[in-house]
């Protein structure tokens, strides 16, 4: 299928998007809208074997089959060696096959490769995609397919039952190059209009009950289906339905408070938060002081405010101060916030945000140790007051863990140092929502190896990775480049290793991993991404250099980001947060003895603040 590539230069309305497989289109809508390789067909699911209702041009031209051959069958055909053959090809996988039928029984998406056969018997490889489309009592009535197909080197030799040459003939009259695919006339018949049953639906039910449950590169690959279609989906208020499916409602409304962001639009916004191609750092001076200097603080975002607190100051000083820096203002300053009932000082603590602006610290060490109470604070309130949560049967006291937020009430708790230094490995979480809260260990099988300075990331709702630190193994410690993913919604949770050698369910991702580090900062960005930053780096390699990571991808692959700008000199004792879901701010660096926070640096992710 068509997808945005984060190569792709200009934004224009017409032309910037990229394929799979090659370079800019830099040519007109009317020729974009024929030349894209990207099947796309409707089934209705309320029939039974979900038979085609509708099925695009390309469909038609790649797989030789017209319209008229397929409306009212299965699309299991393409799996067959020609329109004569009623059996399953052997090549075909039959483990893809199936976990296809368990997600359409399930009502849920699919996405793999499956060989396909064209009419004349050639073959075709093709990477699918399956959405279920639910109507108003929940029922599925359709389930979209997005097809991209593409060409294999398996020569099988003619068909049963097509002579040689004919079929070499008639594959080459259904298999031009993509490049230069041309609409089909059949008797003056306009395929895109006629008999196309989704079409036949109000703009109204297309954009609220199909359109709006698509991801944001399907809604740019479904806009080169057809006019009507690419029409549709330059709508804004379907793209912030899109974008705020994709990312959740508090996504969106913060990035609604963006200034600028109504400007660029939400399409132009999903597009480059999408292909990062707008990303730029930059300097950033701001006004005001935090007084004394410190490092080892911990800073975390509300809405589109940068919140410190705590720190280690000169001698090992733990530090209990709060101040807020308003990104909104016209004239951005640290302020330092006369806050009630503050929490013991320390340093090497986390502090987090739930329920909107409600801050939570936890841990650290302080003056009489290591620590393991919870204080939270509403930063809106008239008068802040640090309130400290007594939760029941609390983890050791600890530091240099790190934690993350589920559901905007429940805090997670992962690893850190112990006292005598013993590095640990559990994961617990407090639900912040309850009366009197419960600290709760997540049981598990099997823990990653012990580890301090490391980072734990949310994505996919309720899902949590894990990446790098200083890890244990045997009795040497080790900087880690492993990522390790749980997801906290199944009943028995555990952790599942995406990379790392010698443990259980181990992989690679695809693409150059990044170094081993620890001390670093992971960024979570829209749609479920992660972005790796900074950190104490072995060896020679650069560690302001940023790396992506999809663990929603079937098969995760490591991208290397070349940002333009002015990156952080000094990529080690920082901390970062993301701020209004476009603007990755990172606060501190050492210059001499100092840490300077009144210079600050600015990764952005939309040209709507560039």
């Amino acid at each position: 299928m068509m997808e945005w590539d984060s190569n792709s230069e200009g934004s224009g309305d017409e032309q910037g998007f990229l394929l799979n497989d090659g370079g800019p289109s830099p040519f007109s809508v009317d020729s974009f809208l024929q030349m894209t390789p990207c099947g796309f067909v409707v089934t209705d699911a309320l029939e039974p074997d979900h038979p085609i209702i509708y099925c695009n041009t390309v469909f038609e031209m790649v797989t030789g089959y017209r319209a008229e051959e397929v409306l009212g069958r299965n699309c299991r055909f393409l799996q067959c060696r020609g329109p004569f053959a009623k059996r399953r090809h052997p090549l075909v996988d039959s483990a893809v096959v199936a976990e296809m039928r368990r997600c359409l029984e399930n009502g849920i998406e699919f996405q793999g490769e499956l060989l396909n056969f064209r009419k004349d018997g050639s073959l075709l490889m093709n990477r699918l995609r399956l959405t279920p489309i639910y109507g108003d009592d929940e029922t599925i009535t359709h389930v979209i397919a997005i097809q991209f197909f593409s060409e294999t080197n398996i020569d099988l030799g003619p068909p049963p039952g097509f002579p040689g040459k004919e079929s070499a003939r008639s594959s080459d009259q259904v298999r031009p190059r993509f490049s230069l695919l041309q609409p089909i006339q059949a008797a003056g018949r306009n395929i895109c209009r006629g008999l196309c049953g989704l079409l036949q639906l109000s703009d109204e039910v297309l954009l609220l009950k199909i359109l709006s449950r698509l991801t944001p590169r399907d809604i740019a690959a479904v806009g080169a289906v057809c006019r009507r279609l690419y029409e549709l989906t330059k709508n804004e208020d379907l793209w912030r339905m899109v974008c705020q499916n994709a990312w959740g409602s508090e996504t969106t409304s913060v990035l609604e408070t963006v200034p600028g962001a109504k400007r660029l639009g939400w399409g132009q916004m999903a597009r480059e938060l999408t292909t990062l191609e707008a990303a730029a750092w930059r300097k950033l001076t701001v006004g005001g002081v935090v007084e004394p200097s410190r490092c080892n603080f911990s800073a975390c975002a509300v809405g589109n405010r940068v919140v410190l607190f705590g720190g280690e100051g000169v001698n090992m000083q733990p530090m209990n101060d709060t101040f807020v820096l308003d990104l909104n203002s016209s004239n951005p300053e640290w302020q330092h916030v006369k806050v009630s009932s503050p929490p013991p000082g320390r340093w090497g603590h986390t502090l987090s945000c739930v329920n909107g602006s409600n801050l939570v610290v936890f841990g650290g060490c302080g003056r009489q140790g290591l620590l393991n109470d919870v204080f939270v604070l509403d930063l809106d309130a008239k008068q802040p007051t640090w309130r400290e949560i007594s939760g029941l049967a609390p983890p050791l006291p600890r530091s240099w863990h790190s934690s993350c937020t589920l559901d905007g009430t429940k805090l997670i708790v992962s690893g850190g140092c112990a006292d005598s230094g013993v590095l640990l490995s559990d994961t617990f979480q407090l639900d912040l929502s309850m009366e009197k809260p419960v600290w709760r260990e997540i049981p598990v099988a099997w823990t990653p190896p012990s580890r301090l300075g490391h980072t734990l990331s949310v994505y996919g709702g309720r899902k949590i990775l894990m990446f790098g630190g200083l890890a244990k193994s045997g009795p040497l410690r080790f900087r880690s480049s492993d990522v390790y993913t749980m997801d906290l919604s199944e009943k028995e949770a555990c952790w599942r290793c995406v990379t790392g050698s010698g443990m259980p369910g181990a992989g690679n991702p695809g693409g150059v991993a990044p170094p081993p580090r620890l001390d670093h900062v992971a960024v979570s960005l829209p749609g479920g991404r992660i972005l790796i930053f900074g950190g104490s780096v072995a060896g020679l390699h650069p560690a302001s250099q940023l790396y992506l990571l999809d663990p929603t991808e079937e098969k995760p692959t490591w991208r290397s980001l070349n940002v333009p700008g002015r990156p952080p000199r000094i990529a080690w004792g920082h901390s970062t947060c993301v701020v209004g879901g476009t603007r990755a701010i990172v606060l501190g660096g050492q210059t001499g003895e100092d840490w300077m926070l009144s210079e600050l640096h600015e990764l952005s992710l939309a040209s709507l603040i560039n």
